[in-house]
């Protein structure tokens, strides 16, 4: 009797039309960047709160606070995946070490190839919300992101892009990859928010 009541339990944590996936399948557009640690920075910019710039180095920051999450990862192609260990660097210790400026209600997330997907504050600021450099107490994979991809539990994961190089912080929304192309501006999988045409007014800015 065991068996069917974890199946009900899993059934009852999915968010609407996804399904539960026991491994972790790649998916990503374009091709793997090849890692350059000499050459790899990770910047904040934009409408910060001292107007100025802030880098760090790979070396930098992978010295920044470690901290781990257990979150789950919906990918809009509807599998789940359920209560994965994620460890990395906070994205509240990033806005602590480059706040942004009072106005700000956006953040731009920017990652190799120019690949971009915007969230708002509220979202990126969230408390699970983590650059993350490991899974699973395991180093990320190339494939996977490595050196550092963006989880953002609560949203479905084309939110948080693998190969972030930095965050653009916006005084006002503006679309990213994905979401120029027809996905939803806002992403949440519990309202199955996955293409533009169901957006609401209030949702983002017009295509």
């Amino acid at each position: 009797m065991g068996q069917p009541e974890s199946r009900e339990s899993e059934q009852q944590e999915l968010p609407p039309g996804q399904r539960l996936q026991r491994g972790w399948p790649v998916t990503h557009y374009g091709p793997v960047p090849k890692f350059k640690p000499d050459r790899w920075e990770f910047r904040v910019f934009g409408a910060t709160a001292d107007g100025e710039k802030h880098c760090w180095n790979h070396e930098e920051f992978s010295a920044l606070p470690f901290s781990s999450v257990v979150a789950d990862l919906h990918c809009v192609t509807k599998f789940s995946m359920l209560g994965a260990e994620w460890g990395g660097v906070l994205a509240r210790t990033v806005l602590e070490l480059a706040p942004p400026a009072d106005n700000v209600t956006h953040v731009m997330v920017w990652a190799e190839y120019g690949f971009s997907s915007n969230l708002r504050l509220a979202d990126f600021s969230a408390e699970r919300t983590v650059f993350a450099t490991h899974k699973g107490g395991e180093v990320l994979t190339a494939e996977h992101g490595f050196p550092l991809r963006l989880v953002v539990p609560h949203l479905y994961a084309w939110k948080g892009p693998k190969w972030v190089r930095g965050i653009e912080y916006m005084t006002a929304d503006r679309r990213g990859f994905w979401e120029e192309r027809g996905y939803h501006n806002v992403g949440d999988p519990w309202r199955e928010q996955r293409y533009s045409y169901q957006e609401e007014p209030g949702d983002g800015p017009e295509l």
